[in-house]
């Protein structure tokens, strides 16, 4: 797809999902989500194409105008919507599927632990809600919506709903989830770990006593 037609996409992509949409000369002139999103398809392509220097300008010129700072190595799928947008950060190595949504405040970024690939991979028709951070070399699922000002620093699976800090998943293909293990989202349980590792010692220690025992008796 052209840029002309990404251009396309991302008006019709806010039309469908802002109510307050009006028609698509306003949304081409005033969005400034849809704005920050050509500006990196166009540093991203310069980007692509080992050009020094221009690529970060442009990114740093959005952000001034757009109050949305996105990296130009980041990688973008169709259908994006960045509602209102100010304050989002996404980072270099970041990857978006199709169809994403999201609002202000959300940040896509790095623990500061990691080299390589450092920020996380979004599936498609993910919503990220205002305020919500995404951190580290994580993979969040298909059709996942994380809430306001969550903290995920763990991979989601496709269809959840994530809340809280650190990040929860509270439902599953919309039926709300019980199980402690998948509200912890699989945390380290420094506790449960230590009570699993004496819990296997003395079953090792009953069965030596059990082998003595027969041995004995022999």
């Amino acid at each position: 797809m052209g840029l002309v037609g990404s251009i396309k996409d991302l008006v019709k992509s806010a039309k469908e999902r802002d109510p307050a949409a009006i028609n698509a000369f306003e949304i081409l002139v005033t969005y400034s989500g849809v704005h920050a999103i050509i500006n990196h398809y166009i540093a991203h392509w310069l980007y692509r194409h080992k050009v020094p220097f221009f690529p970060r300008l442009i990114s740093q010129a959005s952000k001034f105008f757009t109050g949305i700072e996105i990296h130009p190595g980041a990688e973008i799928g169709k259908g994006i919507f960045v509602d209102h947008g100010m304050g989002v950060v996404i980072g270099e190595t970041t990857i978006i599927g199709d169809g994403v949504t999201l609002y202000q405040g959300v940040t896509l970024g790095g623990t500061g632990k990691e080299r390589g690939k450092r920020h996380p991979t979004i599936g498609n028709n993910v919503v990220i809600s205002a305020g919500a951070k995404v951190l580290g070399s994580i993979t969040v699922g298909d059709n996942v919506i994380i809430g306001s000002g969550a903290v995920v620093i763990e991979s989601v699976p496709d269809n959840c709903t994530v809340v809280g800090v650190p990040g929860r998943v509270v439902k599953v293909k919309g039926e709300r989830v019980l199980s402690d293990e998948f509200h912890r989202m699989h945390l380290p349980d420094p506790v449960n770990e230590a009570l699993r590792a004496y819990d296997d010692k003395i079953k090792l220690i009953e069965k030596e006593l059990e082998e003595i025992k027969k041995k004995k008796n022999n």
